[in-house]
C-alpha cells in the first residue's frame, strides 16, 4: 500500500516538474529553463570570531543556503529537524544529542526523537512548543520560516539534492550550524573515500548495462539529472528514462509507461517502492508483458530499501554499495 509520505512526495515531484517546465532563466534560485535540467545550488559561508579551528568557539556563525543567510548566535542545544535526510546528517556528524524532536518520518537512526510533527504540513505553533533554538526544514511550507522568524527561531532550509556534491555541502552546512565542523568534514571525507573504493570495484564492460529505477508502481522514475541518477552513473549504468518523451521537461522525475519500459527492455530493474507499494521481483514478473523482459528473465530485479534509495544523506554510500553488489556479475544484454 502506498504510504501518505510517498503519495505526498510524488505529488511534490509532479508539481516540481510542472514548475520547472514553465520557469524562465530570469527566475531566482537556480531553476533551469524549460528543457534544461534543474540546478540546485547550496552555498556555505561561515563567519566566526574564532581562528584556531575550535568548533565550540565558532559562534556566532552565519550559513548561507541558496542566497539566504541564517545567523546562529550560540551552539544550538534544542534542534528540531523536519527533514528525514537532515536528521540522518545531524546524527552522522555527532549532533544527535542536540536534537530534541524530529518529524514523523525521521525514523533513522533508531535513537532519533520521533514526534508527530510534520515536515510536509508544518505547524509553527507545534514547532515552537518544543522551544527550539534551531529548526531544519526541507522546504518553506505554510510560511513556517516567517512564522519562526517572528519569534526569533533561526531556520535552515535544505531542499532536495540534485548532485552528490549537494549532499556534501549540506552536511558541511549542518556541521557549521551545530558546532560540528570537524565532524562534518570527517563524514564527508569518509563518504568520498568509501565511494571511491566502491567505484574501483566496478568491472569493465564492453557495453554499459541499462537500468530502470522505479519510485512507485505508477512508473515514476528518475533521470540522470538527479542525485540518484548520478549514483547509478558512478557504476557506469545507462538510464533508460533519459530517452523517454518529455523526460527532459519533467524536473528529473518523469512518469514513464509500461509500454515504454517493455520496449526499452532494461538489463536491470531497481525497485525503490518495496515499502510504499509492496513491489518485489514477483509482482514485477506478474505485470502484463513484463515476464519476457531481460531483467526479469535474468533475475535482475533488485529490491531496494525505499528510504536509503531516496534520501541524499550519508547512506548514499549504502545505496551505491547495493548497486555495485547487484551488478557485479551481470553482462549487458544477457539474461542471467
Amino acid at each position: 500500500m502506498r504510504t501518505p509520505f510517498r503519495t505526498t512526495l510524488l505529488a511534490i515531484l509532479a508539481a516540481l516538474a510542472l514548475v520547472l517546465a514553465s520557469c524562465s532563466d530570469d527566475d531566482d534560485g537556480g531553476v533551469a529553463t524549460s528543457g534544461e535540467p534543474a540546478e540546485v545550488t547550496t552555498e556555505t559561508e561561515t563567519g566566526t570570531e574564532a581562528t584556531d579551528g575550535d568548533d565550540e568557539a565558532a559562534f556566532p556563525v552565519t550559513v548561507t543556503v541558496d542566497g539566504t543567510d541564517t545567523t546562529i548566535d550560540a551552539e544550538p542545544q534544542a534542534i528540531v529537524s523536519l527533514s528525514p535526510t537532515a536528521t540522518e546528517m545531524l546524527f552522522a556528524i555527532g549532533a544527535g544529542d542536540q536534537v530534541i524532536a524530529v518529524d514523523d518520518y525521521s525514523y533513522f537512526p533508531e535513537e532519533a526523537p520521533v514526534t508527530d510533527l510534520s515536515g510536509f504540513d508544518p505547524n509553527v505553533e507545534a514547532i515552537i512548543g518544543y522551544e527550539p533554538d534551531l529548526v531544519i526544514l526541507s522546504g518553506d511550507r505554510n510560511d513556517v520560516v516567517a512564522g519562526l522568524a517572528a519569534v526569533d527561531v533561526p531556520t535552515i532550509v535544505l531542499g532536495s539534492a540534485t548532485t552528490i556534491d549537494d549532499t556534501y555541502t549540506q552536511i558541511e552546512v549542518l556541521g557549521a550550524a551545530t558546532g560540528r565542523v570537524g565532524d562534518a568534514a570527517e563524514v564527508v571525507a569518509n563518504m568520498q573515500s568509501d565511494i571511491e573504493e566502491l567505484v574501483a570495484q566496478v568491472p569493465e564492460r564492453d557495453e554499459p548495462l541499462t537500468y530502470y529505477h522505479e519510485l512507485d508502481d505508477t512508473y515514476f522514475s528518475v533521470t540522470s539529472e538527479t542525485f540518484i541518477g548520478e549514483i547509478y552513473a558512478l557504476v557506469g549504468l545507462e538510464n533508460v528514462a533519459d530517452a523517454a518523451e518529455g523526460a527532459a521537461d519533467a524536473g528529473g522525475y518523469p512518469q514513464l509507461s509500461a509500454e515504454f519500459l517493455i520496449d526499452a527492455d532494461p538489463d536491470l530493474v531497481f525497485l525503490a517502492d518495496t515499502k510504499c507499494c509492496g513491489q518485489d521481483a514477483a509482482t514485477v514478473a506478474a505485470r502484463p508483458g513484463w515476464s519476457g523482459m531481460s531483467a526479469v528473465q535474468g533475475g535482475n530485479v533488485i529490491e531496494l530499501d525505499d528510504d536509503i534509495a531516496s534520501r541524499w544523506g550519508p547512506r548514499i554510500v549504502d545505496f551505491l554499495a547495493s548497486i555495485v553488489e547487484a551488478t557485479a556479475d551481470v553482462d549487458a544484454g544477457v539474461a542471467g
